[in-house]
């Protein structure tokens, strides 16, 4: 089972009083916070992001801004949700921010309850997200430790190929077809096809090869 970890809020902000407030509202409703008082200090800092959270982000700030610092994180693949505060005027820029990729933005001076509401859905997203990724590299690996040929016989399985098809296809015998359909839904764990089907959706597998492409298209 997963160890349920505390979800982290990050606090980008210029204003002393700002960290100072939100900080004690974030810890005391249960999560981590940590304030940085520029971007060129979050850039800075060796911590890594934590798996489950969102970035607290102010729009305006001296030297690098918000949407100057969202842009550099979408590069480096930053992926915790991005919630922005602004101030009168800024309306405009939100609404760019949220264009390339921010979930949500807050103006100030905001209402705690407000605030707190939208954090908790972006942990949400946060979670979900990391949930996706964590399934996504596991199915991978254990895609990497299948045989070539296992590869073959689970991309024609997934296309609704029987195993008396799929050994016509590969110039194998039908036997040996039951043996790697077998260890492929071994290896995958998958408790059926219809699960084997999701896995192949979700790893995006690439086409068979054109050799087996070339075959099926003469026996179609």
């Amino acid at each position: 089972m997963a160890i349920e970890t505390t979800p982290e809020v990050i606090v980008v902000d210029d204003d002393p009083s700002v960290q100072r407030a939100l900080k004690r509202l974030f810890r005391a409703h249960g999560f981590y916070a940590r304030v940085f008082g520029s971007a060129s200090e979050f850039l800075d800092c060796d911590s890594p992001a934590p798996g489950c959270g969102c970035l607290l982000l102010d729009i305006q700030m001296p030297g690098l801004d918000g949407l100057e610092l969202q842009n550099r994180l979408r590069l480096r693949g930053f992926r915790l949700p991005i919630i922005f505060l602004t101030g009168h005027g800024t309306v405009p820029a939100s609404v760019q921010a949220m264009k390339q990729g921010a979930m949500d933005f807050v103006q100030k001076p905001f209402a705690s309850q407000e605030l707190l509401e939208i954090v908790r859905k972006a942990v949400e997203r946060s979670r979900r997200l990391t949930a996706e990724q964590n399934e996504c590299e596991d199915l991978e690996l254990r895609y990497a430790s299948l045989t070539s040929r296992e590869r073959d016989v689970l991309r024609l399985v997934v296309k609704g190929l029987l195993n008396k098809q799929i050994a016509f296809e590969l110039g194998i015998v039908e036997k040996t077809v039951k043996v790697h359909r077998a260890r492929v839904m071994e290896k995958m764990r998958a408790s059926s096809m219809a699960e084997l089907v999701r896995m192949a959706e979700t790893l995006r597998l690439p086409p068979c090869s054109s050799a087996i492409f070339s075959s099926l298209k003469q026996g179609s």
